[in-house]
């Protein structure tokens, strides 16, 4: 099966990019995610192996508890507490790789760290409308994850037979959890002919399916419980579902960050549901809601996200942000459902 990504004048920028430099750095986005970590640490891991040893992993803040036991999860800088050491890095930097962001202003608060360097960037993603003033940008938003696009990369590159079982468990996290355990955006036949390729290095895929989805406290699961009990509103007659989340309520439950994930999927299970939005209030900044839209059965959530909640994504898994009350967005919800009333009330698949 051919996997190759690159063209051959590409392939040249990018060895020549990575043989040339002495302080690479690799940022990812704000909140982030399965594949953010996982694709990172899995360049880095690669990036090690060809012999380069100032690689390092800026992150915008936390990562969820649940992905703490990926391979050298604790190299990781976070901007959040050192604003001071992430800038000093990116200064120093000779290259800079941007994972799983297609516009610089994902990386929120750590935006002008990457704009005040002078490193030339190397973009992989798989979000759309990305940023092509790099170097070499690498877009394909019809794979399933940048974890993906980083299995590709290594095999183009010859170092498949090399990866250790490590960079294979990161890809694959990175894999499975942009795909809610490969239940969405995970067609394409590559796919699993490159779950095998990792199953070939050691993987144990039903471990990682444990430490990722089997991995919340009691408190995170009264949570859930409470939400899906009390807070989930259900629009029969548009085939839609949304629910929010107040501070008050984290705070009863002790949320910690990675409660909630995959929760936006829970209404999905509903026959006939096209349409599910989470809506949670920002833990630390007033008057910031956090937007979450999962989709299916022949409707995409994505022109939504970007029409009403500042944001885009996937045709079916996207997120975005309003800046307002929790009330006010449950308004911005209900608008933004029937604008949309015609798609969603056509005959659903199912």
């Amino acid at each position: 099966m051919n996997i190759s990504l690159l063209n051959p004048q590409q392939l040249d920028i990018l060895k020549n990019t990575i043989s040339q430099a002495q302080h690479i750095v690799i940022c990812a986005h704000k909140s982030p995610d399965g594949d953010a970590v996982g694709s990172a640490l899995a360049w880095k891991n690669y990036l090690e192996n060809t012999g380069k040893t100032e690689v390092q992993i800026c992150l915008p803040d936390q990562t969820p508890d649940f992905l703490h036991w990926l391979p050298n999860h604790r190299q990781i800088l976070r901007y959040d507490r050192g604003p001071d050491k992430v800038k000093e890095v990116f200064h120093k930097a000779d290259l800079v790789f941007c994972l799983d962001f297609n516009q610089s202003s994902r990386l929120d608060d750590m935006q002008a760290a990457l704009e005040l360097s002078q490193a030339p960037r190397i973009l992989i993603d798989h979000h759309l409308d990305p940023d092509t003033n790099c170097a070499l940008t690498i877009s394909h938003p019809e794979m399933s994850s940048t974890s993906e696009i980083i299995f590709d990369l290594i095999w183009q590159l010859g170092a498949y037979d090399s990866m250790s079982c490590d960079c294979a468990a990161c890809i694959y996290c990175g894999m499975m959890t942009d795909t809610g355990g490969f239940t969405y955006n995970s067609t394409r036949p590559e796919i699993y002919f490159i779950i095998s390729k990792l199953l070939e290095k050691g993987i144990n895929k039903d471990e990682i399916y444990n430490l990722v989805y089997h991995n919340f406290s009691a408190n995170a699961i009264k949570l859930r419980a409470h939400i899906i009990l009390n807070k989930l509103n259900v629009i029969e007659e548009l085939h839609a579902a949304y629910f929010t989340v107040t501070k008050d309520e984290m705070r009863k439950f002790h949320f910690i960050k990675g409660d909630m994930e995959g929760l936006v999927n829970i209404p999905q299970k509903i026959r006939g549901l096209k349409l599910s939005i989470s809506l949670r209030e920002d833990t630390e900044r007033p008057n910031l809601i956090l937007v979450s839209l999962r989709s299916s059965n022949g409707f995409h959530c994505q022109p939504m996200a970007t029409r009403f909640f500042n944001g885009g994504g996937h045709a079916d898994a996207s997120g975005g942000k309003l800046f307002c009350t929790i009330e006010e967005a449950e308004q911005i919800t209900l608008r933004a459902l029937l604008a949309y009333k015609n798609e969603l009330q056509q005959k659903s698949a199912r």
